[in-house]
């Protein structure tokens, strides 16, 4: 597998063109964290377990520094989820502003969209950037009625679960050890474990939990992975082997169960018992007994 270094390993690049390096080739299709093959011997040293390489399978992979990977996530510039990392809308803008396809990121006008999320003393309404995330995409989609594709109760509820998702701290730790991470798939429990958190905090997490509980295992994972890692339909199919365009129905389904989860139907009303008969008709206590004489 070749590694492509001429990009990013350039005494004289800056840290923008190290970043739009990296981003083009994360871009460039599926992406996974690898720690270099000579991390763990005597001949890398410190150089070594200190860079990173980009896995993208057939397209060879990138070594960048770890301090790279940590300023993509921080900037939402990627989503990491795992060893695997995904180009934000973010992302794709800041390499089109280096290619001269659109102005610089700060100074592109956001979409703001509203959102419904549970605060600390009740529902609040919150503005949210309808650009980095999926949903609010696939909320402008038309079904072959002219419907929206997602009701504005789902999209609600997916924009709930992702508020909570990120009030309970859920999200990968930025400055945690890259390699480690990697090599293990897992971290240290006792730092930033439910002791750390705040009641806040712990309360979103188990909103997260419950609803994941309500929606059941076979919907809650492209939830998580839509929602709150904010994945692409492509991304999700891409990685769970799923036939293209299902991952739109499973998410439908998925948030269809969510928004019932959160806005329960209220009980459907006992129907009435009627009786019809005559105007001299009088009922008989034990009537139904009454066998004829």
């Amino acid at each position: 597998m070749s590694v492509d270094d001429r990009q990013a390993t350039g005494p004289d690049m800056d840290d923008g063109r190290r970043l739009r390096a990296a981003c083009r080739f994360i871009g460039g299709g599926h992406t996974e964290i690898r720690p270099p093959a000579d991390a763990g011997g005597e001949s890398g040293g410190q150089h070594a377990r200190r860079r990173m390489l980009l896995d993208g399978g057939a397209r060879g992979a990138h070594s960048v520094d770890v301090t790279v990977l940590r300023t993509l996530v921080s900037r939402g510039l990627a989503t990491r989820a795992g060893a695997i990392l995904t180009l934000t809308a973010s992302g794709r803008d800041f390499v089109a502003a280096d290619a001269g396809r659109g102005e610089p990121l700060a100074a592109r006008p956001r979409a703001i969209d509203r959102a419904t999320v549970d605060g600390s003393s009740g529902a609040e309404t919150v503005p949210v950037n309808a650009a980095e995330s999926p949903l609010s995409q696939l909320a402008r989609l038309k079904g072959r009625d002219g419907s929206p594709f997602i009701s504005a109760e789902e999209k609600e509820a997916g924009d709930r679960l992702r508020s909570d998702f990120t009030r309970g701290l859920m999200q990968p730790r930025l400055g945690a050890n890259w390699e480690a991470s990697v090599a293990s798939a897992r971290r240290d429990g006792r730092a930033g474990g439910v002791a750390d958190l705040t009641d806040a905090a712990l309360a979103a997490r188990l909103r997260v939990e419950k609803a994941l509980a309500a929606v059941g295992p076979e919907l809650s994972g492209v939830l998580v992975d839509v929602c709150c890692f904010l994945k692409g339909i492509e991304t999700v199919e891409f990685e769970r082997g799923w036939p293209a365009r299902s991952a739109k129905l499973m998410l439908k389904t998925a948030l269809s169960a969510l928004a019932r989860h959160y806005r329960p139907p209220a009980p459907a009303r006992k129907a009435r018992v009627l009786h019809w008969g005559t105007e001299d008709y009088r009922p008989r206590i034990g009537e139904g007994d009454v066998r004829p004489e």
